[in-house]
């Protein structure tokens, strides 16, 4: 819910300490205003960006003689001196489109970078926390888009035919060893990621940079805050918990300091739940953030934070689904970051990063104890050269050491890999119309001894003045699931790196506000870890947590990397802003067929984890005369594959359809000097009994629902802040 909380916290902006006040507008060489472009004091901190209209404003301190720069992707720089003594307004600047370079094309709800990653959604933090249903989640707003698979009862980030272990989560070039909360089997958890601990989300559903491997599908890119933007306090409470964070701005750096405590017994007070939560979620914890810029040419940022869970809960026995099993469960989780960005003679930029995370869950399955430490360190070094507007290259390293050690009912296993990587790429716009973006990586596995090279591309072509067509393809690894690379050492197991290779076609146009994005794609998985049978006693298992080692030493039993797959499918994005004023919704579409044989599938099939057609709308209306935003969302997935033992086609049946129709309102006013927001929100107003598949008797006479752990939830809460609200950010 920590998320949740900061969005309340951030729909304001603090009343300016200001000396002075700059502002203005900024408009093309056809006396177009030009949004987005950067407006700023040289060698200062002081500037903002320009909105639709082109107008900027912003307020500084300092005084005498300064120049004022404005820059933007795809125009020239242009500046202009000016003598501060008081308030100025009425500057006017002209940016110069150089050459009509290939322009970048953003939109709030995802940007599809023509220049860049070619297949890149780009979340603003409030289009994430105004999202109904999504619970502030950004894992779950994701969910409202293209290629995403809704989960009821699994954590993970399901793409384009992709389970759990095929989505990479990156924060500033780091991967997140623990993206989700830790929990009980058959109940998702939410992500640790909040969504205003972040300036940028970039989801690329395929195709994705040569920065980054160890992902068959997507990867999930979140770029931290770098200064605050002023000092300010925020205060909030609700049915979950409090907290309290507080930023504090100097003329050179900047940090925050964050804390919480979560105790949901007045949440499922209220709430029927499928599952008995005899001991209530509790936890708390904190974070604090420092940043120092000494000019606009380098950065430096470090981050730690420290959390600890709690909870109890009876669910389904994962092995014999008529039984409940008594799960509680004790987590910490700790991380640090710190990241050094430097820019040289406008030429060169050089990034260096290192990070460690550290997560113990502490587990009993009734009476049988249990536990998982997994730690992880790593470091990035990369380099950036600026040929000129045109071109540029990249090139760079990471290396990645992570442990897991697992114990359950005295039983211990242990992983411990090591994976060097180096990567370049290079950005080329030979013509204005054409850009190209071709990518190498190389990785070697010292757990499995073996070394792979992924070469990527992608390109685009405009289709006239708000229209392109981008294309990509590139190669793709990853390691084998952790329950297989238990059994590496152990067995002799000769493993490989699974594969998946990425072809993807997109269209895309975007004019006054409004966009559309036609997508298809193929994608075909090899060399996937499959389980073998050497006799007719295969029999297929759908317990996640199930052991190998005990079919292992039978010798009837073996695993190769001998598994296959394929997903295609066809995906449309719709979004208008304009069309009715204070309005935003957005409609997408995603069509999959994929199969895949891994694991321990009997045959070819589709995945139990894959709805067909998956359809979401999300609508906002903001009401101006009584200061109060209203959100909703539809979401529509078709019936999922189960395994019934009595249907001899493998995963032949399908579950009910998934709906649910989720309402939020928001409402702010002041309260003294506090900036306030009241809030609440239903999921699932219906009370649509979701089902997820169902699970069999040993005898396979009986079947069980897989639920997830609420079919409807409630949640109301305030908070307050010493910010003022901008009606603009909603």
């Amino acid at each position: 819910m920590k998320s949740f909380f900061t969005f309340l916290l951030s729909v304001f902006h603090l009343t300016a300490l200001a000396q002075s006040n700059i502002s203005g507008r900024i408009v093309d060489d056809k006396g177009k205003p030009v949004m987005g472009a950067s407006v700023y004091l040289d060698n200062t901190l002081d500037g903002s960006s320009t909105d639709s209209f082109g107008v900027f404003k912003f307020t500084t301190t300092e005084n005498g003689t300064q120049t004022l720069v404005a820059t933007a992707v795809g125009y020239s720089n242009a500046g202009t001196t000016l003598k501060i003594a008081g308030d100025i307004s009425d500057i006017n600047l002209t940016l110069k489109n150089t050459a009509k370079t290939l322009e970048e094309v953003t939109i709030t709800a995802g940007a599809f970078e023509a220049s860049n990653d070619k297949d890149k959604t780009v979340l603003k933090p409030l289009d994430i926390v105004t999202t109904a249903g999504a619970q502030a989640d950004v894992v779950r707003a994701l969910e409202t888009l293209p290629g995403t698979q809704k989960q009821g009862t699994q954590n993970g980030l399901f793409v384009r035919g992709g389970d759990a272990s095929e989505a990479g989560f990156i924060i500033d070039g780091m991967v997140v060893q623990n993206a989700f909360f830790s929990g009980p089997p058959g109940v998702a958890t939410r992500s640790r990621f909040g969504a205003f601990q972040f300036k940028g989300v970039s989801f690329s559903s395929g195709g994705y940079s040569a920065r980054y491997g160890q992902a068959l599908s997507s990867v999930l890119e979140l770029s931290s805050l770098d200064l605050p933007e002023r000092s300010t306090i925020n205060l909030g409470a609700n049915m979950a918990g409090v907290y309290a964070s507080g930023s504090k701005l100097w003329k050179k750096s900047g940090g925050d300091v964050t804390a919480f405590y979560n105790n949901l017994s007045p949440f499922y007070g209220i709430v029927k739940t499928n599952f008995d939560f005899f001991d209530v979620p509790e936890g708390y914890g904190g974070s604090a953030r420092y940043a120092f810029q000494p000019n606009k040419n380098r950065l430096v940022k470090a981050t730690v934070s420290v959390n600890h869970f709690s909870s109890g809960i009876a669910v389904p026995n994962p092995g014999v689904p008529e039984q409940t099993i008594r799960y509680t469960l004790k987590n910490d989780n700790y991380n640090a970051q710190v990241s050094y960005k430097q820019t040289l003679k406008d030429k060169w930029i050089i990034y260096a990063a290192g990070a460690f995370s550290y997560n113990k869950d502490k587990s009993n399955f009734d009476t049988i104890g249990g536990g998982l430490i997994e730690q992880r360190s790593q470091g990035r070094l990369e380099a950036k050269y600026i040929v000129n507007t045109r071109l540029n290259i990249l090139a760079g390293s990471d290396l990645q050491h992570f442990k897991v050690e697992n114990n359950f009912a005295g039983f211990s296993r242990s992983i411990d890999e090591r994976i060097v990587s180096g990567y370049a790429e290079a950005e080329w716009i030979p013509v204005y119309w054409l850009a190209f973006k071709p990518g190498l990586r190389y990785e070697h596995s010292l757990l499995l001894n073996k070394d792979n090279v992924a070469p990527r591309l992608s390109l685009a072509v405009k289709a006239g003045r708000n229209a392109q067509v981008s294309l990509a393809t590139g190669i793709f690894y990853q390691l084998p699931d952790y329950l297989y690379l238990y059994t590496n050492k152990p067995f002799n197991q000769q493993f490989d790196f699974q594969k998946a290779i990425h072809y993807i076609v997109n269209y895309q146009f975007q004019k006054n506000d409004r966009t559309l994005r036609l997508e298809v794609y193929y994608k075909s998985y090899e060399h996937l870890l499959r389980e073998y049978w050497t006799s007719d006693t295969a029999d297929y298992d759908p317990n996640s947590f199930r052991s190998l080692e005990q079919n292992l030493v039978t010798g009837k039993f073996g695993i190769n990397n001998s598994g296959y797959g394929y997903a295609t499918g066809a995906e449309l994005f719709w979004r208008d802003r304009k069309t009715i004023k204070n309005t935003d919704y957005w409609v997408s579409y995603s069509y999959i067929d994929t199969r895949r044989l891994y694991k321990n599938y009997l045959a070819e099939a589709t995945p139990e984890f894959i709805a067909t057609h998956n359809l979401n709308v999300v609508g906002k209306y903001w009401i101006e005369r009584i200061q109060t935003q209203i959100n909703a969302t539809y979401s529509y997935a078709s019936g999922r594959p189960f395994f019934n033992p009595s249907n001899p086609t493998f995963l032949g049946d399908l579950a009910p359809e998934y709906q649910s129709l989720s309402f939020t309102v928001n409402y702010l006013r002041s309260i003294g000097k506090w900036f306030t927001v009241i809030y609440a929100g239903i999921d699932n107003v219906t009370n649509h009994k979701n089902v997820f598949g169902y699970r069999y008797s040993a005898d396979g006479k009986q079947r069980f629902p897989v639920v997830p752990a609420l079919y409807r939830s409630y949640f109301v809460g305030i908070n307050m802040s010493l910010s003022e609200f901008n009606k603009d950010e909603l």
